[in-house]
């Protein structure tokens, strides 16, 4: 069945990904780790300018729910499938946001601030793998009364999945909780990602009082490793941590959760009713792949896109292993024109 206007809708930080190729130098400049995503200090912002001024620097539209509702959408190919919420600046880089969301799609109803610069995310490129630091800037500044606001809130109404990646915690856990207690309140299906180590180990309050209405919970196995880790379950078997993840209280009305892990070109680990089953990616050669930004996201797109249209969780890992991988063929998140998922 085709996907109706607006079943899926992202809320989150839209991030304009300054995207180059560096060196372990760069890294080590700035202390930096390959495969983290880290939120800005200090130390960093002069990174940025240094970015920009490399010849081989790209501007892309990003922020990792952005990202996971585009490529849902460019798989779906129903223009309006899907919305998006987040707050940008009044600049030249938020008119850029509005210019991709339109291009791609995607009904966007950004709330514009009229004080900080649209959020920016250094993208640091080294043999294929990638390294985050997001300059949140104006991503920060989301308020709940824009959510509340009756033609926002129609897009909540409308919708009937609704993701938020973990990095919106620490932006507006207050719009978070009103969209979890909508979904359960009315049988929607409200998904989540675990998003990065730093907000398994310093959000997890604010994580632990939202997944109880979390249905399908997503993380890599660094996040899953951290997410055990804190809560002291002495375990680093990704089978197991994706079982216990799926097995942690919820909220009334909700049946169950499923846990969904990816682990880079290792198989997929899903939990769901006390069963784990593992299913394969697709394997790239290493000199095709260009880089890792965006292949989670990539995935969890891929795998709405199967979800909303009411596919098993194998169809729905299947498009999700497509999507990440057409997405690691290319800079950043982006794709062709048309997909060839059957």
């Amino acid at each position: 069945m085709a996907a109706s206007e607006g079943v899926l809708l992202g809320m989150g930080n839209p991030l304009l990904d300054i995207s180059a190729v560096v060196d372990a130098a760069f890294l080590a400049k700035y202390d930096i780790k390959l495969n983290d995503a880290i939120l800005a200090e200090e130390k960093h912002l002069p990174m940025y300018d240094e970015l920009s001024s490399k010849s081989n620097v790209e501007y892309i539209a990003g922020g990792a729910t952005q990202n996971s509702i585009r490529v849902a959408q460019w798989m779906l190919q129903t223009p309006g499938a899907t919305s998006y919420m987040g707050c940008i600046g009044k600049d030249k880089f938020g008119e850029e946001m509005k210019k991709n969301a339109q291009a791609a799609g995607v009904t966007a109803h950004y709330y514009e601030d009229e004080t900080a610069p649209t959020g920016t995310c250094a993208v640091c490129v080294v043999g294929g793998e990638r390294s985050l630091i997001a300059n949140l800037s104006a991503a920060n500044c989301y308020k709940s009364e824009h959510l509340k606001r009756p033609e926002n809130w129609a897009l909540v109404e409308k919708a009937k999945y609704i993701y938020i990646a973990g990095f919106f915690l620490t932006v507006s856990p207050e719009s978070i909780q009103l969209v979890a207690e909508h979904a359960a309140a009315h049988n929607k299906v409200f998904l989540m990602n675990l998003s990065a180590p730093f907000i398994c180990e310093f959000f997890r309050d604010a994580q632990e009082k939202v997944l109880p209405y979390v249905d399908y919970i997503f993380g890599n196995e660094t996040e899953a490793k951290i997410f055990a880790k804190v809560r002291g379950w002495e375990t680093e078997n990704i089978e197991e941590i994706a079982l216990k993840i799926s097995q942690l209280p919820l909220a009334s009305g909700k049946q169950k959760r499923i846990a969904v892990i990816t682990q880079g070109a290792d198989p997929v680990v899903v939990a769901e009713d006390g069963k784990v089953k593992t299913f394969p990616v697709i394997l790239l050669p290493k000199e095709k792949l260009v880089d890792t930004n965006g292949a989670g996201d990539a995935f969890v797109g891929g795998f709405l896109s199967q979800l909303v249209q009411g596919k098993s969780i194998e169809d729905c890992v299947k498009a999700g292993c497509y999507a990440a991988n057409v997405i690691i063929q290319r800079s950043g998140c982006t794709y062709p024109e048309k997909p060839d998922f059957s």
